[in-house]
């Protein structure tokens, strides 16, 4: 008997059939194909409800985009001691603040205070970030709906500018050439520049007015200059808005008490006269070493303006009110009183009432016999003038709160009254 069964040596295959020129797909595979279609549907539109859900997806973050009445400034150098005390005068004056800073000589703990006092959303976001980093300087500018730009960032030392000068001209010019090219390419309109009297450097007359030459001794007062040249010469085909600030030797701190001088222990020698009496009066040194007594001044020690933090920054939220576009305005920002460094010392004793040991030393180098400032300018067009203008007094305000902040922005250690 004949069999027409053949036997299968393959398994079969899951390939299509071809049948008249058409393939057909095999009925399982296509059933199971459908299914992960199905699956994968409903997942996206599962995602896509939560998504739209969220507060974030329907509400476009409102630092991105500008709001009528409302003025968001970019504060560079925000978390250190004068720009967090512009950006707690900007928040209370109802302004948006975004804040950058590297936090190389700045302070978290400050911006941490910031946004304690001000948590509402939109009034204040902090990005960590170094200005030095271009693509990062851009990709902030585009996710940010920036109406105008306080400039503070940089180091400051005119000591550890002559050790470390290319530090210096790559922080201060090198950064400021970042945040022009970043301004210029989204439209930002308006630039309030922190700027420094150290750019004048040993003038033949006193008091400086902002038509006595700028010539510089110190890499740091170099380095602003040349961050002012660089302004000035973008702006000759610019429409923007360009306020400069030449400020002399700053003092004090929040009479409120929440926000202070907390510089880097391992800055000490190269600070601020302030922080040094601070240091001796609180026993971190030994005393206070003043340098250089062989000046031409009445006393043999150097002659200085002394401006406070609160006047400082009520010159910078004017010059931003005042800010025209395609207007420079250039401004010193002082007493007009010069105080020598031996005043100076006499204040902080009075202001602590401890009896600071004071040690004289050689000359530094980099440094000036006298320089104060003539305030006229800025107080006819930006109707500026100081009114914390008692040494003693703002040494005394900067003192409360060294007391209650031995360890800077770090509460835990307080000494008694």
């Amino acid at each position: 008997m004949l069999s027409f069964t053949r036997t299968r040596t393959q398994p079969r295959s899951n390939r299509s059939m071809s049948l008249g020129g058409m393939d057909y797909a095999d009925p399982k595979k296509k059933t199971g194909f459908c299914g992960k279609i199905i699956m994968v549907s409903a997942l996206t539109a599962l995602c896509i409800l939560m998504l739209k859900q969220s507060q974030n997806f329907n509400t476009p973050s409102q630092f991105s985009s500008h709001e009528p009445g409302v003025t968001h400034v970019l504060v560079t150098g925000g978390a250190g001691y004068i720009g967090s005390h512009a950006a707690l005068r900007l928040l209370k004056d109802s302004y948006r603040v975004t804040i950058v800073d590297n936090l190389s000589r700045g302070n978290l703990g400050a911006v941490k205070l910031l946004e304690q006092l001000f948590p509402e959303p939109g009034r204040l976001q902090f990005i960590y970030a170094d200005l030095g980093d271009a693509k990062a300087v851009r990709k902030i500018f585009s996710e940010n709906a920036f109406d105008a730009v306080m400039h503070f960032a940089a180091v400051a030392y005119v000591g550890e500018s002559t050790l470390d000068p290319l530090k210096y001209y790559h922080n201060i010019t090198s950064n400021t050439l970042v945040v022009l090219e970043a301004m210029a390419a989204r439209g930002v309109k308006t630039l309030i520049y922190s700027s420094t009297c150290a750019t004048y450097g040993e003038p033949e007359t006193m008091p400086i007015t902002e038509e006595t030459p700028q010539l510089p001794i110190n890499p740091y007062g170099k380095a602003k200059k040349m961050a002012e040249d660089m302004i000035l010469d973008f702006h000759k085909n610019s429409d923007m808005a360009v306020m400069i600030l030449r400020y002399f030797n700053v003092i004090g701190s929040d009479p409120e008490g929440r926000l202070g001088e907390a510089p880097r222990p391992e800055l000490r020698e190269h600070g601020r006269i302030s922080g040094a009496c601070f240091d001796a009066a609180r026993g971190i040194t030994q005393g206070l070493k003043v340098r250089g007594t062989d000046y031409k001044t009445p006393d043999g020690t150097c002659i200085r303006d002394y401006i406070d933090v609160t006047d400082l920054v009520d010159a910078h939220v004017k010059a931003l009110e005042k800010a025209k576009p395609g207007h420079v305005g250039i401004y010193n920002v002082g007493t007009g009183r010069g105080r020598s460094v031996k005043e100076f010392v006499e204040a902080c004793k009075k202001a602590t009432g401890v009896p600071i040991k004071v040690d004289f030393l050689p000359r530094r180098p980099g440094d000036y016999a006298e320089v104060f400032s003539d305030p006229t300018k800025i107080k006819s067009e930006l109707n500026w003038t100081a009114q914390h203008t008692n040494l003693q007094v703002s040494l005394q305000v900067a003192w409360r709160w060294q007391k209650a902040h031995l360890n800077g922005y770090d509460t835990r250690l307080a000494m008694s009254a």
